[in-house]
């Protein structure tokens, strides 16, 4: 296993992105300190740093909306994560699939999966 202090964090963070396991989507990014990777690898499910809240969060904790980690791959430089992932329900918290729901034109291009209102 590769030692989480060999990992290229900048200002204590590193880039996480995550990608459905079987369609290879690519269905978010947000940042993950030690702890998160930690939490991540101990349980299962995806944990991030929110650098808004300030605070350690578990991706699902309050729509189920949970990421079970299949896999986690490390890029060349070391300085950031994929996880590949089982999705239940929505990756974004606007009710899509994935984050990545527009084109540069602002057209809607993802699938919407939920009403943001049913869960948050």
């Amino acid at each position: 296993m590769i030692d989480f202090d060999t990992l290229k964090y900048e200002n204590g963070l590193i880039l996480a992105i995550v990608q459905d396991r079987v369609s290879r989507e690519v269905l978010m990014c947000a940042y993950m300190n030690r702890r998160a990777l930690e939490k991540t690898v101990e349980t299962g499910i995806a944990h991030f740093w929110s650098r808004s809240r300030q605070k350690l969060w578990k991706k699902g904790e309050t729509s189920g909306h949970v990421q079970i980690v299949k896999e986690i791959r490390i890029d060349c430089d070391m300085d950031s994560i994929l996880l590949l992932v089982d999705q239940v329900g929505g990756a974004c918290h606007m009710g899509y699939r994935s984050c990545f729901y527009r084109n540069l034109e602002g057209e809607i291009v993802g699938e919407k999966v939920f009403e943001p209102d049913d869960v948050y």
